[in-house]
Parts: C-alpha cells; structure tokens; sequence
C-alpha cells in the first residue's frame, strides 16, 4: 500500500523541494555564464569559482601531474641486482668451472674481468655516472678475492693458508686504499680496506701459534690502526668503519687482559696482561680525546675501567679474592687524579664513571655482610630469652661465610672516605645537581654500615656488640638532630631507625640485654624528640619511643610471669602516658602521631586479652575510659566520642557474656537509660550534636544483647517483645528524623524478622523445584533493570534524605 502523508507534512516536503530546483537552476546558469565566458576569452581562461553554499559543478578538474618514479632509486636498484648478479657468476665461474678451462686461460680470464672490472669506473665517472662506477668497483674488488683465492689454489697450493691469508688480506687492504685514493669519488673502496685491515695481525697470530696474551696484543694494535683512521680518515664512511673495528678489537683485547689478569697465579703472571690493559687504556684515551661528545665519554669509562684492572690486577693475583677487591677500589679511587690534569671534560666524565662505578661494585660486594649483620637478628623472635650467646657471629647464624668477608668493613669505610672528600671538595669541573648532598648521604650509610660489619667480622662479644650498636644509634640520631632539615639528616635518621630494630632484636637473647636496648632505646629516642626543631623529625622520635615502652611494658608482663590477658592492662599504661601527651603537646604535627601510636598499643592490649573474656571486658573498659578523657578535649571529641561510647558499650557486651547471663535485659535497660537521659540533655544543650553520640549507646546497650540472646531463643515472647521495641524505635527515628534510632531499630527489626521467618522460608525453599529459586531471581533482575533509573532517583532521595537526619 502506498503511504500518503498528511496535507501539512506533505506541503513541507514540496516546499523544500521547490527549494532544492531553485538553487540547482542558480548554479546551472553559474556554469553556463563561466562557459560563455571561455569560449568569448580561450587565451585566458579563468578558473570557476565554487559557489559558497552548493557544491561545484561536477566537470573536468585539473589534476597536478603524479610525481614521477625516483629515478635514482630505481637505478640504484637495478645497478645493485646487476652487481650482485655478476658477483654470483664470478664466484660460480671460480668455484665450479675452473677446472674446464687450462692454467692460461683461467689467468687470461680473471686478469682480463677483474682489469676491466678496475678500469671501468674511471670512465664511467667521467660521463658523469657514479652510480654506475661504485657497482662496478664493488664487482671489482668481490673479484680481487677471488683472484687471491685462486691464485693460492694454483700458484701456492702447499704454503700455509693462514700465513697465506694474512699476506692476501694485507695486499687487498692496500690495493683497495690506492684504488680509492686514486678515484676519490667512489665511497666503497676506502672502507672496504678498512674491513680488510682488521684481519692479517690476527691471522698472523694464528699462524704462529701465539697465546692469549698475543693474540690480546694483535687486537690491540689493530684498534690503534683503527683510531688512527677514525681520527685522521677521509670520509664518513671510512671513519664510521674504522670506529666500529675499533671498539670490536679493542674490547676483544680487553676481555682477553680481563681474562688473563683475573686469573693469574702470581704478581709475575699478572705483569703481561696489566702491560696489555694499560696499551689499552691508552688507546681508548687516545680515541676519545678528539672524538664526540657521547663516543668520548665511553672512552674514558672503557679506559678507566682497563686501568683499574691493569693496576689492581697485579697486587690482586697475590691476595685472596676478598682483599683483591679493596685493591681494586683503591684503584678506582685514584682514577680521580685525572681531574688534575688537563683533559676534555667529557673524557674526565667517562673515568669519574668507571671510577664510581668501581667503587659501586664494591659495596655491592660488601652489602651482604651490612645485610646479615642487620636482619639476622630476626631469628630471635623464635626463641626469646634463651640466653646470651658467646659472640656476634653465634647471634647472627651461619648466614654468611666470614671467613671470606674480612675486608667487608675496610671496602665500607674506603668508600665512605672518599663520599666525604667529595661532598667537602667538590670538583668545580662538575656540575653538582644534587650528587654533593648525594655523596654526604651515601657516605653517612656507608660509614654506618661498617660499624655492624666490623663487629661481625671481628665477632665481638655479645655484650660489646649490643654496647656498640647502641652507641652507634645515639651517634646517628645525635647527627640527625642537629643537621637541618634535609637530605642528610632523613638518612641519618632511618639508619638509626633501622639500627634500633636490629638491636632490639639483638637484645631479645637475654632478658637482662632486653631490658638495657629498650630502656635505652627509649631514652634515646625521647631526648632526640625533645631537642629535635623538626616537626616531622620530633613525630617519627616520639612514635619510636612510644614503641619502645611498648616493648618495655610487654617484656615487664613476661618477667612477673604474666599471661597475655594479665599482660594487656600494664600496655594500656602507655596508651595512658600518650593520652596525657597528646594534651599537653601544643603541635599537632606531632600529638596526632604521638596518639594514633598509643592508640596502636591499645589495639595490642585488646589483641592480648581475646583469649580472656573477663579480661577482655576490663580492657575494653579501659579503653573506653582513655577514649573518654581524650573526647573531653575539644577538638577531639568528634573523633574520640564515638569510639568512646562504642567500647563502653563493647565493654558491657563482653562482660554480660563472659557471666554467661540469658536475661541482659535486666542489667542493659538501667544503663541505657541513664545514658538515654545524658543523651537528650546533650541533645538538648547542642541541637547540633549526632544522634549516634546522643543516643547510640543507649540503644545498642540493650538492643544488641537482646538480639544476641533472641536468635538463640526458641520461644516467641521475647523476639515479639524485641521485634516491638525496635519497631518503635525505627518509628520514632523516622518521625524525629534521627540517624541512629532509624539504622539501629530497622537493623534490629529486620535481623529479629529474618530469625521468625527463617525456618518458614527454609521449608518454601525446600517445597520449591531447583529451578525456580534462579527463575526467581532472574526475574527480580530484570525488572529492577526495566526500572533502573527511578531506582536510582529513589536511592538519591533516600540518601538526602538519610544525610539530612543528625
């Protein structure tokens, strides 16, 4: 059936196509006015003018001409398939139709291909085709190698094929300088000969037989060949050649001095590789010296790193490994002489790395020894007070070898010394950055670090060492104190942080010790929180002294022979002594941190008393107390008010338990409505105090142990009765529009609910089939779906309306 809009849809729509004919008939005689005007002026012809709002006439428009193909690219192709082309057939030609053909005929053949192959490019760059000259040339100088190769099969088939091969490469290395010297446009020749002058001093090596050591050396004077061509060569691409075969040999001939000087038996069989490794460094500076930015500075790590090796590696090959090492960095230290002297700055930047990098290598080394040092102690967790051992070495384990570790504590301090000269001096030739406050941290960590690994090496007694660590915290701590606020002093102060923990640890061997570290600790740690300007610093010291009566108050516990229950009053004693700080403390940067730590202490003395009902009762009791003298401070009450109330109330709830009592009705209801009645005279001298403060202990006071004791009861009055009051309650939240009494009745209500219809909608569950509980639940998905949006409405009115309430 054919739709007929109505007359005013259809009036519209002629209406706009009345409209589209008329701006086609305007831009038709458009283009009838511009072609008249072509054929009036053909000499002239003027280009149509797109009209502003219609597109231009579909006619021919004049396209710009498509770039032509590349000419040179598509002639390099082909030149280049040509070369190889003639290549494959030369080396066929040599290898497989040889011997078709006499002694005078092969020669005529390769002397007359591979002379025209050399001559041809002189004219060709002539008539001014240099492309086609460098594939020619490099068709040549493929032919010169196999000139050599066949002149070896036929006129020298009985000399040595390396002595042979090491004569060959040289001839080739210099017949194709002189080629390319003589027909300088051509750029393949020139590098070519390079690539050929790497190879006869190593294949004379070869031939004779020679050692690592000579093999070491004709590397090495073939890298000085190549930096001599790299600084002095015509071209870049003759430069570039030589810089790689340069870096490849050299560090070949380093890797074999490395090799040999590392395991040499004795100061007599480390002399001829420490020779081969300086001739190296030597040639890296000497490369480096002229060379970019970024190649110098290689150059003068790569030298750096071979001096060292040569010097530290003589006296090294006499000492065991663990004092090689402290000669190896005496060496890297003294690569900073080179500042004296007048270098390129981007050279002097390459040594100072090899040096720092020598010296990182070391104290990576001498780490884990700081490391077993420190957390070692850990293992006395397990096994407290069971008495003091000998030595530090007995208290730490067998975790490290110290037999091999002697010159941990040497290579520590070298390290540190030399971080202090350079934070005191240093060198205007650098720039600073934040590497001079980066020396003087590192050289504070390091110095530190020495300390406990002098008394592990040394295995100190038990007593001496914990003295030592002791003192060494005070030290650290001393040094934090007094420097300004910085980098330097935050490292000071985690060292001694962390120096504390280990000597803490340390301490738990003997009660005596565990006494002394805490007590001492704790003096510590409060008098640098005294002198202390900082804030942040004052508030991390005051946190660690908390910890540290912590510590003292659980140790004391175990020394009356306390159980964990009887325990957890006495920790509560620090939770007290930060309550009263927190008062008397006038910066809050370092109060809040001071009470959140003795808030800590009190969730341990909670933690030490679960296993004890009655205890656990007074402890909350307790808690609920300092949290109420805390709430009396104005500006903590919002925050202590409510957990205040809470553990009162948690308090009341434990101890009704632990009486085992099955009517708390009868001591809840006196209590809540003695705080019911605090309650609305709080509420009625600041309207604007919450309800949960006003009346959410009196209500969960006999709520939640009634709802505790209905679920367990079979009988229905008293779940009636609650079921009721909580009804009225959620009623009365409503109506007054209040917080607390809406979410506590209505939770209530609906938990007492759930426990009357359980066992009802457990017998519907059961009757029901298996599919319809999925069924169900399907269906209440999709029409909360269908609905989403009004839900969503629904729940922002009910959260406004929730937020609203006090």
């Amino acid at each position: 059936m054919r739709h007929v809009p109505p007359p005013a849809e259809e009036l519209a729509l002629l209406d706009h196509e009345l409209s589209r004919l008329d701006a086609r008939r305007i831009q038709l005689l458009s283009r009838r006015a511009w072609l008249v005007s072509v054929l009036h002026a053909p000499a002239a012809p003027r280009p149509f003018p797109a009209p502003a709002t219609s597109r231009p006439f579909p006619g021919p428009v004049p396209r710009p001409p498509a770039p032509a193909a590349p000419a040179h690219g598509t002639q390099n192709v082909l030149l280049v398939l040509g070369g190889l082309l003639l290549t494959v057939a030369a080396i066929a030609f040599t290898l497989f139709s040889w011997g078709e053909m006499g002694i005078a005929g092969r020669s005529a053949v390769l002397a007359a291909v591979t002379a025209g192959a050399l001559v041809a490019p002189a004219p060709l760059l002539g008539r001014r085709l240099p492309s086609t000259a460098e594939a020619v040339a490099v068709l040549a100088l493929v032919l010169t190698v196999l000139d050599a190769v066949a002149l070896h099969a036929v006129a020298a088939p009985e000399s040595d094929g390396l002595v042979f091969s090491a004569v060959a490469s040289a001839v080739l290395a210099a017949v194709w300088t002189l080629y390319g010297l003589l027909l300088g446009p051509l750029r393949t020749p020139l590098p070519a000969a390079v690539v050929a002058g790497q190879l006869p001093l190593v294949f004379i090596a070869w031939a004779a037989g020679a050692s690592a050591t000579g093999f070491g050396w004709a590397l090495l004077v073939t890298a000085a060949a190549d930096v001599a061509v790299a600084l002095w060569g015509r071209g870049t691409g003759v430069r570039v050649t030589a810089c790689v075969g340069a870096s490849l040999t050299l560090l070949l001939s380093l890797a074999l001095g490395l090799g040999l000087s590392v395991s040499a038996a004795g100061v007599p069989g480390a002399l001829g590789p420490a020779a081969l490794l300086l001739a190296g460094a030597a040639v890296a500076v000497s490369g480096a010296w002229r060379a970019p930015k970024e190649l110098a500075v290689l150059g003068g790590v790569v030298a750096g790193l071979a001096a060292v090796a040569a010097v530290g590696g003589v006296p090294g090959a006499a000492l065991p490994w663990h004092w090689a090492v402290v000669a190896y960095l005496v060496c890297g230290a003294a690569l900073s002489v080179v500042l004296r002297f007048r270098v390129p700055r981007p050279v002097v930047g390459g040594v100072l790395a090899a040096s720092a990098s020598v010296v990182a290598a070391s104290v990576l080394w001498a780490a884990p020894v700081v490391a077993a040092a420190l957390l070692a102690p850990v293992m006395w967790t397990a096994d407290v007070w069971s008495g003091a051992p000998d030595g530090f070495r007995a208290a730490l384990g067998h975790s490290v070898p110290w037999s091999g570790s002697a010159s941990a504590p040497v290579v520590l301090v070298v390290a540190a010394v030399l971080s202090a000269a350079l934070h005191l001096r240093w060198p205007r030739s650098l720039p600073e950055k934040g590497w001079r406050v980066a020396a003087a941290a590192g050289g504070a960590v390091l110095a530190w670090g020495a300390v406990p690994a002098l008394l592990a090496v040394a295995d100190a007694p038990y007593a001496v060492a914990v003295g030592v660590e002791l003192l060494l915290v005070g030290a650290v701590l001393g040094f934090a104190v007094r420097r300004p606020a910085g980098a330097v002093a935050v490292t000071c102060l985690v060292c001694a942080l962390v120096g504390a923990v280990s000597v803490s640890l340390l301490g738990l061997a003997a009660e005596s010790a565990t006494y002394v570290v805490l007590g001492v600790l704790l003096v510590l740690f409060a008098g640098s929180a005294a002198g202390s300007r900082v804030p942040a610093v004052r508030s991390v010291l005051a946190c660690a002294a908390v910890l540290c009566a912590l510590g003292v108050a659980g140790a004391t516990g175990a020394s009356l022979g306390w159980s964990a229950p009887h325990t957890a009053p006495l920790v509560l004693v620090v939770t007290a002594v930060t309550v009263l700080l927190g008062a008397r403390l006038r910066t809050p940067a370092v109060a809040v941190p001071v009470e959140l730590t003795g808030a800590f202490a009190a969730v341990v003395a909670v933690c030490l008393a679960v296993t004890d009902a009655p205890f656990l009762a007074l402890v909350l009791g307790l808690c609920g107390v300092l949290a109420a003298a805390t709430a009396l401070r104005p500006e903590r009450r919002r925050v202590a008010g409510c957990p205040a109330a809470g553990l009162f109330v948690a308090a009341a709830w434990v101890r009704l338990a632990a009486s085992g009592v099955t009517d708390p009705e009868a001591y809840t209801l006196p209590v809540s409505l003695a705080a019911f009645v605090v309650g609305y005279l709080r509420r009625r001298r600041d309207p604007a105090a919450s309800s949960w403060v006003a009346y959410g202990p009196a209500l969960s006071m006999t709520m939640v142990p009634s709802l505790v004791v209905a679920w367990a009861d079979p009988h229905w009055l008293r779940p009636l009765l609650l079921g009721i009051a909580a009804l009225v309650v959620t009623l009365a939240g409503a109506r007054l529009r209040l917080r607390a009494p809406l979410v506590l009745g209505g939770s209530v209500l609906a938990l007492d609910g759930l426990h009357e219809l359980a066992p009802h909608v457990v017998q519907v569950f059961d009757a029901l089939p298996r599919w319809a509980p999925p069924a169900l639940a399907g269906l209440l998905l999709l029409a909360v779906g269908a609905t989403y949006e009004q839900r969503l409405r629904d729940a922002r009115r009910v959260r406004e309306s929730f937020g609203r309430m006090r």
